[in-house]
């Protein structure tokens, strides 16, 4: 391809500071190092976690940072020691990486890896490579990276643990979603709270996440999924994947946990927060029954003081759990799941709500913000 080995100049997204839009820029893109990949993405869509570093709510800001984590596309050139792939793969980055030889790959209880709880800064964000520097320069400045993957860029470089190669056939522009929200909410419902079929479950949130658990929770098998949002225009998709009753908390005269109770005659059976924010993670965790309702957290809403618990409500056999990239391990399943696409088994095309080109990227926050889309897919 002519670029192995050199420094490459593309188009990116910047966030330079909070509360800002973004500005695309060109930056320089160095090869990568030993065990890295560099990729040119091809598809990336905008997920609510991107906008968490540049929220001015945000505790402790990273900037200036290359944002994105949700994306497919083809690798370009690969560094010393990268032996499971070559130029032209067909890939997916991996946020959630699998180095599959700590003690958290090796066990069948996580999807996580210690590549992650080790990394610099809070957990998830690997905001530089491991060798502690950036890929990246723009204007002079080296800028940060975003949970090691960055797709905000035509080209990115990651560790050969934060990929996963897929068919040569797999449609970019739909696939990309593996990267975070399908597999997220989706791997909720069947890895993370394994509902079980004939159960009944609420899923409050109907974004991409929500919709995914909801599709999670159908193909799992159960017999009733109430859906939840504050924006009813979602209903109608929501009803299309699988939800069999659908509430907007503003509509009713006491609080939506109520109304859960009362319509499944004590509570489901699993509840997913798919939002995020303490009112909603209350209303989750009381709508599950007592015995043995699972309530199972995705959401994180920002500068949130977070759910206060009293022991009784543990007690009295509800369970509470999070789950991070829908308790997949990352480069062992996300081939598979593009397997799965490819066979029908569940549909992306329905999550994505606008197809824009890569520059229109601050419109789709736009979209997102002011809940009009699903998932906006970004093509450079």
């Amino acid at each position: 391809m002519g670029t192995k080995g050199k420094v490459i100049k593309c188009k990116a997204a910047v966030a330079w500071e909070a509360g800002k839009p973004l500005c695309i820029e060109e930056v320089e893109v160095d090869p990568p190092k030993a065990h890295e990949v560099r990729v040119q993405i091809i598809a990336t869509a905008v997920c609510h976690s991107d906008h968490h570093p540049i929220d001015p709510k945000a505790e402790d800001p990273f900037l200036p940072v290359i944002l994105g984590h949700e994306a497919a596309g083809i690798v370009e050139s690969v560094g010393p020691g990268v032996t499971g792939f070559k130029p032209g793969d067909k890939v997916i980055p991996l946020y959630t990486p699998q180095c599959k030889k700590c003690k958290l790959c090796l066990s069948p209880l996580t999807n996580l890896c210690e590549k992650i709880t080790l990394a610099k800064g809070p957990a998830f964000r690997q905001e530089l490579m491991e060798d502690n520097t950036s890929r990246f320069t723009c204007k002079g400045k080296p800028i940060y990276h975003f949970f090691g993957i960055s797709t905000f860029s035509q080209y990115t470089v990651v560790s050969d643990k934060n990929l996963a190669k897929i068919d040569d056939d797999a449609n970019l522009e739909r696939v990309c979603l593996l990267g975070c929200g399908f597999s997220t909410g989706y791997g909720a419902a069947l890895n993370t709270a394994k509902v079980t079929p004939g159960s009944t479950c609420a899923v409050f949130g109907l974004g991409g996440v929500g919709l995914s658990a909801i599709m999670g929770c159908k193909a799992a098998g159960a017999s009733r999924i109430i859906a939840i949002d504050i924006n009813s225009e979602k209903f109608t998709k929501a009803k299309a994947l699988g939800a069999n009753d659908c509430l907007n908390p503003r509509d009713l005269d006491k609080p939506v946990q109520e109304v859960i109770i009362e319509m499944t005659n004590g509570g489901v059976d699993f509840a997913f927060d798919c939002a995020g924010g303490s009112e909603v993670m209350r209303a989750a965790l009381d709508c599950v029954r007592v015995g043995w309702g699972s309530c199972t957290l995705i959401g994180v809403a920002m500068g949130d003081k977070g759910l206060t618990i009293s022991p009784l409500e543990l007690i009295m056999g509800r369970t509470i759990n999070g789950t991070a990239f829908g308790g997949w391990k990352s480069v062992d399943s996300v081939p598979k799941l593009v397997t799965d696409y490819k066979n029908k088994k569940f549909d992306l095309d329905a999550l994505v709500t606008h197809t824009l080109p890569f520059d229109k990227i601050n419109e789709a926050f736009d979209l997102l913000h002011q809940g009009k889309s699903i998932r906006t897919v970004l093509i450079f």
